[in-house]
């Protein structure tokens, strides 16, 4: 990643943005925040909507398991602007695979930090992380996208690295287990990683993002090139464009859930059917905020997130260096234990706050951390 001091680029999707600055809400504090505001008010339906800013402890889907494929997701959505525009303005491709193969080794690189390797080292430290697998994933899609011409190929791509993982993960024996056995010690994901995975696996026997994850994930950010695609092409209609996001969205999801009894959701190994549900939901938020922001025009209320977008890896890191609950109480404090049960939310409200504030700063100084 590279500090860059520049000027917010022109041409941009505003829906791009906002819909990142969204996803990255629930990171840094949005789900705290439904937490505390549950354990204050008991009501049931926050207790629901709580309830979905966790994980699933392994089969199944809550709202949680999509903030980080969404993410995924969004990062291949840019794709067609940030390397396409270019190819097609005469850009040589080396330049951009050099590009993007630096953007991947910084966030690894950034992902070892923030898994905590210059506090504690590198003795039993975790090699994968989040950033990692963002890096790595943008990677292996953007060589797809820069070395072939048509959208037919690079569904066979697609095609070929889903049909790979399902063959992996549904039909390859693992030493001691067999074939098809899609559980934390028998998957062929944990197998992977304990025989080629340096450094400590997070869960024992496997790593969420694990090596077998990381090329599941690609798939995810390669759909979100043929969103990318779709909103980026001149010749078709707005409405259209809307129309064909849900129209692949929808049947995503539908297949996902068809296939679930036999092929489960899992996100701790990114099975197919996580892929496609996660990449479904995705397809329909795109065409949500497309259609709201850049086609209706309805923007006044995007500012707030698209502060957080345009830094959207600053404050993931940020947030991991920088203790924004330690002012908020210094601050809120008083408020908190005066209002009771509510203290927990005015507390998380104070976060979210100082760190969009923070954000706001570089937004005024046009400071954004570019990868």
């Amino acid at each position: 990643m590279e500090p860059k001091i520049n000027a917010e680029p022109q041409e941009r999707l505003f829906s791009l943005d906002t819909l990142r600055g969204f996803d990255m809400l629930w990171i840094i504090g949005g789900g705290s925040l439904i937490g505390a505001l549950a354990k204050a008010t008991e009501w049931s339906w926050i207790e629901a909507l709580e309830k979905q800013m966790h994980h699933v402890p392994w089969e199944g889907f809550r709202f949680e398991d999509l903030i980080f494929p969404l993410f995924m997701f969004i990062s291949g959505v840019a794709i067609p602007f940030a390397l396409t525009s270019k190819l097609e303005k005469g850009v040589e491709k080396s330049v951009l695979l050099k590009k993007v193969f630096k953007r991947m080794v910084l966030l690894v690189i950034f992902g070892l930090i923030y898994n905590g390797v210059l506090k504690n080292g590198f003795s039993d430290a975790r090699y994968l992380s989040v950033l990692s697998q963002i890096g790595i994933g943008y990677f292996f899609a953007s060589v797809i996208v820069i070395n072939t011409k048509t959208i037919k190929t690079r569904i066979f791509w697609l095609i070929g690295i889903m049909a790979g993982i399902t063959i992996l993960q549904l039909f390859t024996p693992v030493p001691g287990f067999g074939a098809g056995v899609i559980t934390p010690e028998g998957s062929i994901n944990a197998w992977i990683d304990q025989q080629f995975l340096p450094g400590r696996l997070i869960y024992g026997t496997y790593d969420p993002e694990g090596i077998l994850s990381i090329v599941s994930a690609t798939a995810i950010t390669l759909l979100g090139s043929f969103a990318g695609f779709i909103l980026r092409n001149k010749t078709s209609t707005q409405q259209k464009k809307t129309g064909l996001l849900v129209g692949i969205g929808i049947p995503l999801i539908l297949l996902a859930l068809l296939l679930s009894p036999v092929y489960p959701i899992i996100k701790n190994i990114w099975t197919v059917t996580f892929n496609m549900l996660t990449a479904g939901i995705s397809f329909l938020l795109m065409a949500l905020f497309y259609y709201v922001i850049d086609v209706k025009k309805w923007r006044s209320w995007t500012f707030f997130f698209r502060v957080i977008g345009l830094n959207s890896i600053t404050i993931y890191l940020g947030a991991r260096i920088i203790d924004f609950w330690q002012p908020s109480e210094f601050i809120l404090g008083f408020l908190a234990n005066a209002t009771g049960d509510y203290g927990g939310a005015i507390l998380a409200i104070g976060v979210i706050t100082l760190e969009w504030v923070f954000l706001y700063y570089l937004y005024k100084n046009k400071i954004f951390l570019r990868v």
